[in-house]
């Protein structure tokens, strides 16, 4: 058996054997790159730590070498294709730059981070032409998987998680009651937590059916059902993990079956039902293993590929063009940062009709978390018939890093607490409204509201994008968040409790301003 010399000497390819013009572009496009990673550095490495230490992003410290790998199954056809600076490249790369802008002028890390990312994948079609680009285009749309997204879908997976594990357990035959992501079993209480929702495999799978879909089929149809697998299966499977944890409780009790339940879910499960799906899939595989994964010859006579290719300007314009992008976000980003409203030196809780001021004593302490406020708010209002609702204020200056009011782990939910989300609660006039359950028996409905010059919302998105605007425009205004309480009691049910502080306190924004003094 005969070994290539290249893998003897520890090389995937001769450099010397690179054509000339691949050469000079690639080493302009490495440039990039590295000057683009130690500028934005800071996304970079915060991307990594989540890579690192958030389990549902492990997988993603494979998808660097991945996308080597899908780059060098292309490299005997792309040595066919001469690559060139695209002036259009340009427009993608200001796109890029300026979605990053967005990020870091909200706050938002999920902009920054995508940004930083879209910008090396920009330098490509800039630096090494439209043909190229088209060839690499599959390795390209896969650094997407590079952004930690998908934590935002751990209160829906917990509540499907929850309806599925639910109906299993009354198929079994065992007798329960589900209350959001609680279900109550003749074994005990058993919560759907955050970190059996199920996400980290759902994201793994996805990323795993997405490259398997294009290496192993040409057929769209496979490759359509296979990414439906990857997206049903494993949400599936998960409802059947958390339904055989509560099966084997029964018999077991609940700290063993919890304990086998972690191993199994760790280190057995979800590896069974990666392999099952693989060798379902395996008859399916229609692409030879030989076959090429693009067509040069089809690339170099492309009409369209051909029009397009004819912008091309000199590498130093497309080098120039790059710094000059790069500035002009950075600089806008660094002129907006330190914006900040003026701020009242206090601020009040103020009186309400009906309604008096009382200690602020609850059953669990539940204080809600706003990092970076300049002013903030706690107390207790008492109002008739029994009713209690807690008031929180938090007042910032200005939106950025580390004072975002609809910031992850901001708001009513206070991570590493006694409190666990419950369900979603029934709004109140537009607000979002959220069931906490603190310990085993004290349930309390919270209702968040945030307000930026005249726009008051319950949406973290519409927030994002109010902060996105006055810093484009270099404006600055406060930002509140407020958000209501009440803990379910006896004849006074929180839900009603709220809605009956509200209608009293009157109109929603003017009461916000109120007690911010901005009226």
């Amino acid at each position: 058996m005969q070994l290539d010399a290249r893998i003897l000497s520890g090389r995937l390819i001769d450099w010397q054997a690179v054509p000339a013009p691949w050469r000079a572009a690639l080493l302009r496009l490495g440039a990039a790159w590295l000057v683009l990673i130690v500028l934005f550095g800071g996304d970079w490495l915060a991307m990594l730590r989540q890579w690192w230490d958030i389990s549902t992003y492990n997988h993603i410290l494979l998808i660097p070498a991945i996308i080597g790998w899908l780059a060098l199954q292309r490299r005997r056809e792309l040595a066919q294709i001469a690559p060139q600076t695209w002036w259009p490249g340009l427009l993608l790369l200001g796109g890029a730059a300026f979605l990053w802008l967005l990020g870091a002028l909200s706050g938002l890390d999920l902009a920054r981070q995508a940004g930083a990312v879209a910008m090396l994948g920009a330098c490509v079609p800039l630096l090494l032409g439209v043909r190229a680009t088209w060839g690499l285009l599959f390795p390209l749309c896969y650094m997407a998987l590079l952004i930690p997204v998908g934590e935002e879908l751990v209160p829906l997976l917990q509540t499907v998680t929850a309806k599925i594990t639910i109906a299993l357990t009354h198929f079994s035959g065992i007798p329960a009651r589900i209350d959001g992501v609680f279900i109550d079993t003749p074994a005990g209480l058993f919560q759907v937590a955050e970190a059996c929702s199920g996400v980290k495999f759902l994201i793994a799978m996805i990323a795993f059916g997405v490259l398997t879909a294009h290496v192993c089929f040409v057929s769209a149809v496979r490759r359509a059902v296979l990414l439906a697998v990857c997206l049903v299966v494993p949400i599936l499977a998960n409802g059947a993990r958390a339904w055989g944890t509560i099966f084997a409780a029964q018999y077991v009790g609940v700290e063993v079956a919890g304990g086998i339940d972690h191993i199994i879910y760790g280190w057995v499960f979800f590896a069974v039902v990666l392999a099952i799906v693989i060798a379902a899939a395996w008859p399916f595989f229609d692409r030879r293993p030989d076959a090429a994964m693009i067509d040069a010859e089809a690339i170099n006579t492309n009409p369209l590929l051909t029009r397009l290719a004819a912008a091309s300007i000199p590498p130093v314009a497309g080098l120039c063009a790059i710094a000059l992008v790069v500035v002009t976000a950075r600089g806008w980003a660094m002129a907006a940062q330190d914006l900040a409203a003026p701020m009242p030196d206090r601020i009040d809780l103020p009186a309400v009709a009906g309604w008096q001021r009382v200690d602020y004593t609850p059953r669990i302490w539940w204080e809600p978390r706003a990092e970076g406020a300049d002013h903030r708010l706690l107390g207790r209002y008492a109002g008739p018939d029994g009713m209690v609702v807690d008031v929180f204020l938090a007042l910032y200056a200005g939106q950025g890093e580390g004072r975002e009011a609809g910031g992850f782990g901001q708001g009513a939910l206070m991570p590493n607490s006694a409190w666990a989300w419950q369900s979603a609660a029934t709004s109140v006039d537009g607000g979002r409204g959220e069931r906490l359950m603190g310990g085993t028996d004290v349930e309390r409905v919270a209702v968040t509201w945030y307000r930026t010059g005249d726009l008051t919302t319950a949406s973290n998105a519409r927030l994002k994008l109010a902060a996105m605007a006055d810093h484009l425009l270099l404006r600055a205004r406060p930002t509140m968040m407020l958000i209501l309480s009440a803990e379910d009691r006896r004849g006074a049910p929180a839900q009603r409790a709220i809605d009956r502080f509200r209608k009293d306190s009157g109109p929603l924004d003017m009461w916000m301003d109120r007690m911010a003094r901005l009226r």
